[in-house]
């Protein structure tokens, strides 16, 4: 839906002020023209079928007809001014509280003085700026409003949407301590994949850092939520509770720790091993064994050893 005027002011010509584009407008001029003839029809069918069972069926057609057309009426309504609903839905905080700020004067200005009037503006205005957190509060929810704007942008400008030409639907937005996270419902025709090549250029529509995306539902694909970013606040500094504890007139002793690196093996004790000194080991001492528990060699010095030539 856009209004033009051909008229010239000050010897040029005015531009065309676009609210809503040519390709939503008709779409949703054919999605309304087919909601209500199913509305109709449905509905219709049905209020007859119920109203045969107790009156003519010839006035249960009229009676169906009486109750499907207006309910067909309405369905067209909401379709057909869906694109308008769905502007509303993008400016509804700031007219929200633009009609709460106004409100509040109006009812401020007729029932004080001129001078308590001033004093409160003021003492609404100056104490917020005046007191950090909060300023940093309302500076942050400020932002909140424009990246939702900021975003639709990008929808509108160099992300591809449907053949309808109808743009996600952007929910709602809170701060973070790196920025703002936004909620975002994805149209048929987008995906998260499509997303992740332009995420550069929606960080500088944005006025961010960078971008993250990453799906908000396990069971929904189309459910996503954006992280922008401005600040890193892992690179801040912090201040340590225990510079306090620190008793700064305590003396530092001057030797360094001494800090263990590895195993000194001339400490270990290895365990001995006795063997038999001549002879056929006897049966009644104790046989010496090695580390792992299996019997020595016999030697090879000893006289009662086999003679390997007897072998060969």
């Amino acid at each position: 839906m856009s209004k033009s005027s051909p008229r010239r002011f000050a010897g040029r010509s005015t531009g065309t002020v676009t609210v809503i584009e040519a390709k939503v407008h008709r779409s949703s001029a054919r999605n309304a023209r087919m909601a209500f003839i199913l509305t109709a029809v449905i509905v219709g069918l049905l209020s007859a079928v119920v109203a045969a069972s107790s009156i003519h069926p010839i006035l249960a057609v009229f009676v169906g007809a009486l109750i499907g057309v207006p309910t067909g009426g309405l369905v067209w309504l909401l379709v057909r001014i869906w694109p308008v609903i769905r502007l509303l839905w993008w400016w509804t905080p700031e007219t929200l509280l633009g009609i709460l700020l106004l409100t509040a004067w109006v009812q401020l200005a007729n029932h004080t003085p001129t001078v308590v009037t001033l004093i409160v503006v003021a003492l609404v205005v100056g104490v917020p700026a005046a007191i950090r957190p909060v300023r940093k509060q309302v500076v942050a929810w400020t932002w909140c409003l424009v990246v939702r704007h900021r975003l639709r942008v990008c929808f509108a400008q160099f992300i591809i949407a449907n053949q309808s030409g109808s743009l996600p639907l952007i929910l709602w937005a809170r701060p973070t301590p790196v920025g703002e996270r936004v909620w975002v419902y994805l149209r048929p025709g987008l995906s998260e994949k499509d997303l992740e090549g332009r995420l550069d250029k929606i960080a500088v529509t944005c006025h961010a850092s960078n971008v993250l995306i990453e799906r908000a539902s396990e069971n929904n694909a189309a459910y996503l939520r954006f992280d922008i970013k401005r600040r890193e606040v892992l690179t801040a500094h912090v201040g340590s509770p225990l510079v306090d504890v620190i008793d700064p007139s305590a003396p530092v002793s001057a030797s360094p720790l001494t800090v263990p690196t590895a195993l000194d093996l001339p400490d270990v004790t290895a365990p001995t091993i006795t063997l038999p000194a001549q002879g056929k080991p006897d049966s009644k001492k104790p046989v010496a064994t090695t580390a792992n528990g299996s019997k020595p060699a016999a030697s090879s010095a000893s006289p009662e050893a086999d003679d390997v030539s007897d072998w060969i």
